[in-house]
């Protein structure tokens, strides 16, 4: 199966939680249906991406990185590339190589869609990413490193996160309730 056929048939399969999730899962499953190479960086002004965000195991504190190009505090993840065979795995690499944390794997099941613009991932300014938000809970002292694609790696309390934007908030509370 192919990376577009995984995403298109995990995105129709995925009962969404809320009414505005369910109207954004909808609007991936017809960006896929009408691009062949919707889940690729190249599909402008769509495209997929797979992010994980990472809680204690207790879950009051969340691991954050900075990223380098927006210089604000975000879950891992990023575009997909051609040799992930699917939304979860993209997850998991984007996972390992951005939090330094090389075990750490996201549970199984998607947790949230988020669509927002990335002006900076294109000349043209009008690009969105139509991002598919996996979990992951971190072992007892899971030490992470910094990658060449962030600022900083560090963990934040849950009620503590700089400038948390209201996704990344909904995120966090969504992966809090599957603990």
């Amino acid at each position: 199966m192919s990376l577009h056929a995984d995403a298109l048939a995990t995105l129709r399969a995925w009962e969404a939680p809320s009414a505005p999730q369910e109207i954004l899962r909808q609007r991936y499953v017809s960006h896929l249906e009408a691009e062949p190479t919707g889940v690729f960086k190249s599909s402008v002004p769509d495209h997929l991406t797979a992010s994980c965000v990472v809680l204690s195991d207790d879950g009051s504190s969340v691991l954050l990185t900075h990223h380098r190009k927006a210089r604000r505090w975000f879950q891992f993840g990023g575009h997909l590339e051609q040799d992930d065979p699917t939304l979860w795995a993209a997850a998991a690499r984007e996972l390992r190589e951005e939090s330094g944390v090389p075990d750490l794997v996201p549970l199984p099941g998607m947790v949230q869609l988020s669509e927002h613009p990335v002006p900076f991932c294109a000349p043209s300014g009008d690009v969105h990413h139509l991002d598919v938000r996996f979990m992951a809970v971190a072992p007892a002292g899971a030490v992470p490193a910094v990658s060449d694609e962030s600022l900083d790696v560090r963990w934040w309390p849950v009620d503590g996160i700089p400038e948390p934007e209201d996704n990344l908030l909904e995120l966090i509370k969504l992966a809090q309730a599957r603990l």
